[in-house]
């Protein structure tokens, strides 16, 4: 799944290799969009520069996983550990570092088992966090989301970690933000009462190879769209603001994070490039060789303008990251993947 372009991972080697080197790693979340991206990414770091590590992924079914993803499955540098985030058995020995990156957006769980999305994330961090404490594990990273910050205003262009806007915590369909919300709650408080260091990631949106075509990313359905050579639909009017990162900044600045980020401290992770999502169809439909657009309905002149655009200083000023393959070029390597 991954396309590395020459000097991606290179760019990177010299902040994330000492650290990683030697480490024993636990993964939840190891294979979703983000898990997929940082295991092969390591992985990948094991064949290029001679990186030493172990990895335990936990998995509720290592059947499925083991079909789907025989490459990772198989690795001899990879353990797969069958469980429940919610109760998982802990695994024996010493755990160096945990990216705990359980419980992905759903769209249809959030809205139809509103209760089952809340326990899967706060349930799940509380024992994630009670196994760093046994495995003595000395860094975590949470990767949150960029939802805990409930919506944008239109006054606000690019909203940063210090913005204190919260979802609607009396409204069901926000139980995945007040999860993600409560999580860093938890893990902020044990971080201060134990010897464990707990940077937190907060994603924004994402474009690259992995990301679903078939759920509720604007991006995803657009790309399916385009595999299947038919207009690009856009269901509303196509003027909210959207930014995409590429899953190989994804990936360097969540390891990044984990390695370098100050504990208790949240950072964005995301593009502040903004693109309309018009544009966006637009622009996958020019690079699939000029296909038509259909949007559903006219923009309303009297409702304002929608964004979900981060922004990006802390990461760039505190940790020294940077964004290194912008939309359009993003669109260009997603397409020749999903081709190829």
């Amino acid at each position: 799944m991954t396309r590395w372009d020459a000097g991606d991972l290179s760019l990177y080697q010299e902040t994330l290799f000492p650290f990683f080197h030697g480490k024993r790693l636990f993964f939840t979340g190891g294979t979703g969009f983000f898990g997929q991206w940082l295991v092969r990414t390591l992985l990948d770091m094991v064949r290029h520069f001679g990186l030493r590590l172990s990895m335990t992924l936990l998995t509720r079914s290592p059947e499925r996983l083991r079909a789907a993803l025989p490459d990772i499955a198989g690795h001899p540098d990879v353990t797969v550990l069958a469980g429940d985030v919610r109760s998982f058995a802990y695994p024996e020995g010493a755990f160096s570092c945990v990216i705990h990156a359980a419980a992905e957006a759903s769209a249809a769980l959030n809205r139809e088992a509103p209760l089952a999305m809340y326990d899967t994330i706060v349930l799940g961090t509380r024992h994630v966090l009670e196994f760093c404490r046994q495995a003595g594990t000395k860094r975590m990273l949470f990767v949150s989301s960029g939802a805990v910050y409930g919506k944008q205003p239109a006054t606000v262009a690019y909203v940063p970690e210090t913005y204190a806007g919260s979802p609607d915590h009396l409204a069901p369909g926000n139980a995945y933000a007040e999860g993600k919300r409560a999580a860093e709650f938890l893990c902020a408080t044990f971080a201060d009462a134990n010897d464990l260091e707990i940077p937190i990631a907060r994603p924004f949106a994402f474009l690259g190879p992995g990301l679903p075509l078939d759920s509720h990313f604007a991006a995803g359905n657009f790309l399916a769209d385009a595999l299947a050579g038919r207009p690009i639909a856009v269901n509303g009017d196509g003027t909210p603001y959207r930014s995409y990162m590429y899953p190989t900044d994804l990936t360097a600045w969540l390891l990044t994070i984990l390695a370098k980020g100050q504990s208790g401290r949240a950072y964005n992770v995301g593009s502040d490039e903004e693109i309309s999502i018009g544009e966006l169809a637009h622009r996958i439909a020019a690079a699939a060789g000029g296909l038509p657009v259909h949007i559903a309905r006219p923009p309303d002149p009297a409702r304002p303008t929608t964004r979900y655009v981060p922004a990006v200083d802390r990461a760039r000023e505190e940790l020294g990251l940077s964004l290194h393959v912008d939309v359009s070029e993003a669109i260009m390597r997603t397409l020749k993947a999903l081709c190829g």
